[in-house]
């Protein structure tokens, strides 16, 4: 969406956006004008200044203004510190289509109306030998990034994640080192304008308990409280994910997992040229005013293990 924003909710989701983000339709123009022009004020940041990019984060941090610069800064500078994630992120390039082909991660085409987004994470698909986290991280971030761009109504219901580990291995497991997840809880917590309503875990196999603490403690406390651990147990799931919402594969009647996926790697054609011009929005630390932030500050897990028994 470029240029000036037209709104695509429904008069539901935008009674919703008053009621839950502080959203005031009135405001909305000047809102967004008043984080553009705080924008162009940082030398450090090259940013999206379009109305559609700034307007998700005001909603990802219920249109605080100090908020949603902080998230802002924090956003571009994560893509910056993280190249390794945010670098080479085309859909067509051998090697990323390979991942992308897997359906590691997969947003639900069909949804409730009031309900949020489902999303179905397979992270555990993959070969452990000939890809790693990195390749994981790289599509699933492309994949937020592409939803978030193209799903208007996902920032007023949010996101349910359904996390299938029934294919995780210790191979697996031994590639979560806890600096690699410390990066991943910042990066989608303090960086994406997202707003979480459940995380649930299902087919959780023996290798899954010393990953998930070391998940736990990065958590947020909020976020702790929405973390759903179903093991085999389906119906389980069904209390928390409605059942039509779910995949054939998995009980419901939203198309098949393998018609999901061509679904997204269409759209990731379709948007290739939006994905690839993104490399560009970043930050230069060398021009921040003050102390440049490193990837070891942001991310750096010294001091964090103390306390946490991992063996």
């Amino acid at each position: 969406m470029g240029g000036e924003y037209v709104c695509t909710l429904s008069p539901e989701l935008v009674q919703r956006a008053k009621d839950e983000i502080n959203e005031v339709p009135e405001r909305r123009a000047a809102d967004i004008e008043h984080i553009r022009d705080w924008l162009k004020h940082q030398p450090h940041i090259n940013a999206r200044m379009d109305d559609w990019t700034i307007l998700r984060f005001l909603r990802g941090c219920k249109f605080s203004l100090e908020r949603t610069k902080e998230k802002l800064d924090m956003f571009y500078t994560c893509k910056t510190l993280c190249p390794e994630w945010y670098k080479n992120r085309d859909p067509q390039d051998k090697k990323m289509r390979a991942i992308l082909e897997l359906g590691l991660i997969l947003p639900l085409t069909a949804r409730s109306t009031q309900g949020p987004l489902v999303v179905l994470a397979r992270p555990a698909i993959r070969d452990p030998a000939t890809t790693d986290m990195n390749d994981v991280a790289k599509a699933m971030l492309l994949m937020m990034d592409l939803l978030l761009e193209e799903d208007e109504a996902v920032a007023i219901t949010g996101v349910e994640l359904v996390l299938d580990s029934g294919t995780m291995t210790w191979q697996h497991a031994a590639q979560l080192n806890p600096s690699l997840i410390k990066k991943s809880a910042i990066i989608m917590q303090d960086g994406y304008p997202m707003r979480p309503k459940g995380l649930n875990y299902i087919n959780t196999p023996a290798a899954f308990d010393t990953v998930f603490n070391i998940f736990r403690s990065f958590m947020k406390e909020k976020m702790k409280k929405r973390v759903h651990i179903h093991g085999s147990d389906m119906e389980s799931l069904y209390k928390q994910v409605p059942r039509e919402m779910l995949p054939v594969e998995y009980g419901g009647t939203n198309g098949t997992v393998e018609e999901i996926k061509n679904y997204w790697l269409q759209r990731l054609d379709a948007r290739r040229d939006w994905l690839l011009e993104d490399e560009k929005y970043c930050v230069d630390e060398s021009k921040r005013p003050g102390k440049p932030k490193t990837s070891a500050e942001l991310f750096g897990i010294e001091g964090s293990f103390r306390k946490l028994d991992v063996d």
